[in-house]
């Protein structure tokens, strides 16, 4: 797994417990970014389709819709990682990843990012179910939970072409920022490795 670099250049001690990753006295949080592996995508595609695809921004509840870094604490109790932040909201981040995975499977002639000037052939209408780092018991590494639900719709019918959920967990190696980053990682390529799975057998071929 290619290395998890934090966008800023000044950071304090990644190691830690549970305790430290949950409560910071740091003014300014660190930012990271998730850039994706480079095996994230199955193997490409034989051949473009001539439609174009729309990724939409997915839809999260209040909770997921933010830069902050959820986590779920034993008791099912929701809270935040103090002291970090992603670079941007979730669903904002997860539209890029899919963006940029989809385009360089060359399953479609093109790719963008919706709302874009020109309509799509085909829509990639998304919800962002889970995105955070899960405790079983305090001070044990967490897993972390990655779903989204996937429907592909024809932008010119306005009909559902296909509907399926992308799903996927990693363990931290242990309970400390470098670790559960990583685990973010590659929880978040597994899934966008099975929405292209799941949208490439939809692309249209050329004549029909």
């Amino acid at each position: 797994m290619r290395a998890v670099v934090p966008t800023i250049l000044a950071c304090v001690a990644l190691a830690g417990c549970a305790g430290s990753l949950l409560e910071s006295k740091s003014e300014a949080p660190e930012i990271y970014r998730l850039d994706g592996a480079q095996s994230a995508a199955p193997p490409r595609a034989a051949a473009a389709s001539p439609a174009s695809l729309g990724v939409t921004r997915p839809r999260a509840a209040t909770s997921l819709d933010t830069e902050r870094i959820a986590v779920v604490q034993p008791g099912s109790r929701f809270d935040y990682y103090a002291g970090v932040r992603w670079s941007e909201a979730a669903p904002e981040m997860l539209q890029r990843r899919l963006v940029q995975a989809l385009s360089a499977d060359g399953s479609f002639a093109a790719v963008v990012a919706v709302p874009s000037r020109v309509p799509p052939d085909l829509f990639l209408d998304l919800e962002l179910r889970r995105f955070e780092a899960a405790y079983a018991s305090a001070g044990a590494p967490p897993r972390v939970r990655v779903e989204v639900q996937a429907t592909l719709v024809d932008g010119r019918r306005l009909g559902r072409v296909a509907s399926f959920r992308a799903s996927s967990e990693a363990a931290a190696a242990a309970d400390t920022r470098r670790s559960v980053i990583a685990a973010f990682e590659e929880a978040t390529d597994d899934a966008v490795r099975q929405v292209i799975e799941g949208v490439r057998p939809h692309a249209p071929v050329a004549g029909r």
